[in-house]
């Protein structure tokens, strides 16, 4: 499921936790020399609403490599106080290539967390941004040897992903997902080999000063590659009140990302949010989305 609309009240209260956490998040990066950039729906929020998209659920935020192993290394030093961090590398049940820095004593998992079991709550999605090859030989290998193991490393944990698309296509990208969860779990492939595989990749150009950087896990290859130019330095934007970092150039990643039209509002039957199976705020009080 790709969009659910929520009780008005229980999203009004999980974005204000999730300010709260944003918050927390921008000063722990602070405190630690960690740069950090809005990105995703988060960015279009901020540029196009000066905040949420009015029925957005989640927090996304990028960092480029030497920040994201750096925030990973002290984030895992941390006494496991009021957040603790969700990952492949703290639990091989976690199925994507992001890492969840959440609030502990809230739940928040969709499907698919029910489904792979592993535990999460109300968070900030954390996105890599690695160094990409500057020839383009270079980056349709990198990009592509990353983006499968990536998806692989899904289909082994889930036979039923959510699938971009609908009618006939999405039957088949459905069924085309259960053959593959079949054969990977068949022939013993764990997801530690396809996680290390696709960071590998991911990787590659870590020591080389390449112009570009990207995520190159996203559901369609290719839509989340900036220049370093077009990221730093960062620059200050709103966001719900707080002053945050985002890209230096935060349209040329929109036009990318969702195209020219960024800023007009989809219809509702193109908008994306994340629909939890499970929602606790902490407590023992629990909701319904």
């Amino acid at each position: 499921m790709l969009y659910r609309e929520y009780d008005p009240n229980i999203l009004q209260k999980l974005q204000d936790v999730e300010c709260e956490i944003l918050k927390d998040f921008d000063t722990f990066c602070r405190e630690n020399g960690i740069e950090y950039f809005g990105c995703g729906g988060t960015l279009l929020g901020a540029v196009r609403h000066g905040g949420f998209i009015p029925w957005d659920d989640d927090i996304d935020v990028g960092m480029t490599r030497e920040h994201y192993d750096r925030f990973l290394e002290i984030a895992r030093r941390e006494p496991k106080g009021k957040y603790h961090l969700m990952n492949a590398q703290v639990d091989a049940s976690f199925p994507v290539m992001i890492s969840k820095w959440y609030q502990a004593g809230t739940k928040f998992r969709d499907e698919d967390a029910v489904t792979c079991g592993y535990e999460s709550g109300i968070a900030v999605d954390i996105f890599c941004f690695d160094n990409v090859a500057d020839d383009e030989q270079g980056l349709r290998r990198q990009a592509m040897q990353a983006w499968i193991f990536g998806k692989l490393l899904v289909l082994r944990q889930i036979a039923e992903p959510t699938v971009y698309a609908d009618g006939w296509k999405a039957k088949t990208m459905l069924l085309v997902s259960k053959l593959i969860n079949r054969l990977l779990k068949m022939f013993r492939v764990s997801p530690e080999y396809l996680y290390r595989k696709a960071n590998e990749a991911a990787v590659r150009y870590r020591d080389e000063n390449t112009r570009r950087v990207a995520f190159l896990f996203d559901p369609t290859p290719y839509t989340s590659m900036l220049r370093r130019s077009d990221i730093y330095p960062v620059r200050k934007l709103m966001f719900e009140g707080m002053e945050l970092s985002f890209p230096r150039r935060p349209h040329v990643y929109l036009r990318t990302r969702y195209g020219k039209n960024y800023m007009e509002l989809p219809p509702e039957d193109k908008r994306h949010n994340h629909p939890p199976a499970e929602l606790d705020f902490g407590n023992g009080e629990q909701s319904e989305s």
